[in-house]
């Protein structure tokens, strides 16, 4: 009798601290409901990035690897668009294109009583990319030309690609198919050079990743791999350029 008592009496404890919070007005001193205006209610954002990067190595040489000789090259495109539903609030989609190509005629590792060399290789692939995306903007002073904004992605992507490896007169040929579920947080800083057109800056902040890659070697053997990426950091090399018009 006494443990029921016990647990009755705790259950009432627990249910008058429950409605002693609710009862409570936290102030933090964050009151967004007056912020100002940065992108109006009703305003599209149209726009997107590209990039592109080319290689070329000729006898070079990196570390204990030398003798490489290589050239390849990376195409992305991701056009934009985004309405405004909200003062300072936003929903849209960007779909991206990305296509790499990498061919390594020759390279030498000589590390100790260690000789290894490799030859004739030859990878190529491309993705097709969607994502939702959702902005909020803060202003940056009362000029209303700098502000922050933090954008929500959720994205799904689906690729190609195919390794060639011809060393020692042999072809052994590897094709791969992809799949891929993310969701990320990319923080970033906007400037309008004019009245409506602004350069955005973000950076990839945190992320979680599902990908997952089926594999068919010389048309014979299947293979698959699969992996989980969770990152909470800054990543210098995944900062993004992209350029916007507002309408």
């Amino acid at each position: 009798m006494a443990r029921y008592s016990y647990i009755i009496l705790s259950a009432l404890f627990l249910i008058m601290c429950t409605f002693s919070a609710e009862g409570q007005k936290l102030d933090r001193g964050i009151d967004l409901s007056s912020q100002p205006v940065f992108i109006k209610k009703g305003t599209w954002m149209i726009g997107g990035g590209a990039s592109y990067m080319l290689h070329d190595n000729d006898n070079s040489r990196l570390l204990v690897v030398n003798g490489i000789k290589s050239t390849g090259y990376t195409l992305s495109v991701s056009p934009a668009f985004c309405y405004m539903f909200k003062d300072n609030m936003g929903i849209g989609v960007r779909v991206g294109y990305k296509r790499n190509m990498f061919q390594l005629d020759s390279a030498k590792m000589n590390f100790e009583d260690i000789n290894l060399e490799a030859s004739d290789f030859h990878k190529i692939s491309h993705a097709f990319e969607i994502q939702g995306i959702g902005r909020y903007y803060i202003p940056v002073g009362s000029l209303k030309r700098l502000g922050l904004f933090n954008e929500l992605q959720l994205s799904y992507s689906y690729g190609q690609g195919k390794v060639l490896d011809g060393h020692g007169g042999k072809v052994n040929a590897s094709y791969e198919t992809s799949n891929s579920l993310g969701i990320n947080v990319c923080p970033g800083f906007m400037a309008f050079v004019s009245d409506k057109l602004a350069i955005d800056v973000s950076v990839n902040m945190m992320g979680l990743h599902f990908d997952w890659t089926g594999q068919n070697h010389n048309r014979v053997a299947d293979g698959d791999r699969s992996f989980t990426f969770i990152n909470f950091k800054v990543n210098l090399l995944a900062v993004g350029f992209s350029l916007y018009y507002y309408l």
